[in-house]
């Protein structure tokens, strides 16, 4: 992670620097935050954000299901999130729009008018799992962590208290010299990473958990399944046991920070031959190639930075 110059923060770029909050912040207590993780890439003519208008709404209905009113409209935010990327000079970016409950109340439900912050920062990140992690693959492990559930919180929502259990499955994984961790849900059947869903090849076909195995209804994984299936290739949505992690001939994870991340073993146990396979390349090769332009934005997922908002000096 790289540090920008600007953060947008309640209707305004500031410097980054002065981009703080109170120690007494709600959410700092309590994890009353939801956020999106969005990415814009260089493409041939400048810069776009990628399926911007999907992030967003995510966010609106994770801030419904908590009961927290964003004051801005959807317009307003992508508008700011066009302008934070370009402010800061930036093509190739991650973009975190976050919402949470500001100082005002310790009370862990707090009253109505306890007020609301909403931030937009973008700034450089290199390859979350590692460069050599995408073209290589990685090392994963079921962890002995389960996936939360709906019936102790709302798992579709992209919410901050939410990523507790991210990170005890992900620092477990870390601690015993894996890149990443796999959480089964509380029915012992495969959910997803700490922060990345997950797709099983086997005989030809994708495969990959459904919404109601506890995942997060991921942007990414949604946009692999249209993908996989423009290229002719069945993709099943269905409960998947633990024991195909470890027979399937290819596994890899995706997220707006993993992107197309190949898995080369689960437990030790090689994945298929220990190398990403035909299937997943060609995934990678697809999704990437939206950015260069050998793959056609046919479902108009990329939004350009309107470039008079970068600055001419």
């Amino acid at each position: 992670m790289k540090f920008s110059d600007y953060i947008w923060m309640n209707g305004q770029l500031i410097p980054w620097q002065n981009a703080t909050v109170h120690v007494m912040t709600h959410a700092l207590h309590y994890g009353t935050s939801v956020f999106e993780g969005i990415r814009s890439y260089a493409v041939p003519q400048g810069a776009a954000i990628f399926r911007l208008d999907a992030h967003l709404k995510r966010l609106y209905d994770s801030a419904k299901v908590y009961r927290i009113d964003i004051r801005y409209s959807f317009e307003e935010l992508r508008q700011a999130c066009f302008l934070t990327v370009a402010k800061n000079r930036l093509t190739n970016a991650y973009i975190r729009p976050l919402v949470f409950r500001g100082f005002g109340s310790i009370g862990v439900v707090p009253p109505a008018d306890a007020p609301i912050e909403v931030v937009i920062a973008a700034f450089e990140i290199d390859a979350y799992l590692g460069r050599d992690g995408l073209e290589n693959g990685i090392d994963a492990c079921v962890s002995s962590w389960h996936r939360t559930n709906s019936s102790t919180n709302p798992v579709l929502a992209k919410a901050g208290g939410h990523y507790l259990n991210a990170y005890l499955i992900g620092s477990e994984a870390r601690r015993h010299g894996y890149a990443e961790g796999i959480s089964v849900n509380a029915s012992g059947l495969v959910a997803e990473g700490s922060a990345e869903n997950l797709f099983i090849i086997r005989n030809g076909k994708i495969y990959t958990p459904p919404l109601a195995a506890a995942i997060l209804g991921g942007i990414t994984r949604d946009s692999i399944i249209q993908l996989a299936r423009d290229a002719g290739i069945d993709v099943i949505e269905e409960a998947i046991p633990r024991e195909l992690l470890y027979t399937c001939d290819e596994l890899f994870m995706t997220g707006t920070a993993a992107e197309v991340t190949p898995i080369r073993s689960v437990d030790r146990l090689p994945v298929g031959n220990g190398r990403p396979g035909p299937i997943t390349q060609m995934i990678q090769k697809r999704f990437f190639g939206l950015f260069s332009g050998q793959t056609p934005d046919r479902h108009s997922w990329l939004d350009a930075v309107p470039q008079h908002l970068y600055p001419t000096d």
